[in-house]
């Protein structure tokens, strides 16, 4: 390992509302890696994400945004057609 190296795990802390967040976090579910914990609360939905490297954690955080922008969009076409 280089001198400028860190071995601590990368961290970053997901925390959105929704008016359906329990529906929104089990459609997030299958998609979770070992590294992700989830919680939900009322309206809320907190998702830790720990890597080991930058670069891995962005590209998690990235994907996760994603699963939830489609999740929250889905669920609002849903809910308009009933």
């Amino acid at each position: 390992m280089s001198p400028n190296t860190s071995s601590a795990a990368r961290t970053a802390r997901v925390e959105t509302t929704h008016e359906e967040a329990a529906l929104v976090a089990a459609a997030l579910a299958p998609d979770d890696t070992d590294e992700m914990t989830t919680t939900v609360s009322d309206d809320r939905i907190v998702t830790v994400i720990e890597r080991e490297t930058t670069g891995g954690l962005q590209a998690t955080v990235d994907d996760y945004v994603v699963n939830l922008t489609v999740a929250e969009t889905v669920i609002d076409a849903v809910r308009d057609t009933t």
